[in-house]
């Protein structure tokens, strides 16, 4: 029995603006291959999230597509809500878990949670209404003592292009190709995806984001930055504002 909840605005299988993708099945808005997000590693992200929050936390985790972080969190004793605007990402996951199919930056669960979780670089959405609608989202649903985890880009990230990387525990490589800017801030990103039996690709809109730029967005939000998590600087661990 689907455990998924009502969804709050208006999703859409429709392409966003400046967002597309190629190769076999499903892909959503954003230009997302589920095939390939359904292959991709979690890596360590779980664990940087375990150690940084209490045990059994409620999360409501924005963006969960097909459940990568949802299921190691859950196994790990979370109460998390997951959600996404794919109606194919939220097929992937698990029945027993709380979905939500909605656009993050249109979400009122009229619900506050002890963490709000932003990964997967949305933070860095090329448009910047949107980009704040995401943050106003987080601000909205974690409690006044809770925190908001927020997963960053590398400094670096759209300078060092093209660049390619193993997919750990598969045997498929990912390849940033290309970043090319928009003349506005924000980049066009095409990122390819090879494995034996397939190939795809992902065309998306990302805003670089400087230390400086990336708190001033939070602050926005009512949101303020309590430390980085990661020597990398790439998760970061915020608090409402009161």
């Amino acid at each position: 029995m689907s455990n998924e909840l009502p969804h709050s605005g208006q999703p859409s299988n429709e392409r966003r603006n400046g967002y597309d993708g190629t190769g076999a099945g499903a892909i959503t808005p954003d230009g997302c291959a589920v095939e390939v997000w359904s292959r991709l590693p979690v890596g360590d992200a779980p664990d940087v999230i375990e150690s940084a929050v209490p045990a059994g936390a409620s999360i409501l985790e924005l963006g969960c597509g097909v459940g990568r972080m949802t299921h190691p969190l859950v196994d790990r004793g979370f109460a998390v809500t997951a959600v996404d605007e794919s109606a194919e990402m939220l097929a992937r996951v698990r029945e027993s878990v709380r979905t939500v199919r909605s656009p993050i930056e249109r979400l009122d669960l009229g619900e506050r949670f002890d963490v709000v979780m932003l990964a997967s670089f949305l933070v860095h959405a090329g448009d910047v209404t949107v980009r704040q609608g995401l943050l106003e989202t987080c601000r909205r649903h974690v409690a006044d003592d809770g925190c908001v985890l927020v997963q960053r880009e590398g400094e670096d990230w759209h300078l060092r292009v093209p660049r390619e990387s193993k997919l750990a525990g598969t045997d498929g490589v990912a390849r940033v190709a290309s970043a090319t800017p928009n003349g506005d801030g924000s980049n066009t990103v095409y990122v390819e995806y090879e494995f034996p039996d397939g190939r795809w690709s992902q065309t998306f809109l990302s805003r670089p984001l400087s230390t400086e730029e990336f708190e001033g967005a939070l602050a926005e939000a009512g949101l303020a930055v309590e430390r980085y998590l990661t020597e990398d600087r790439t998760w970061v661990r915020a608090r409402p504002v009161l």
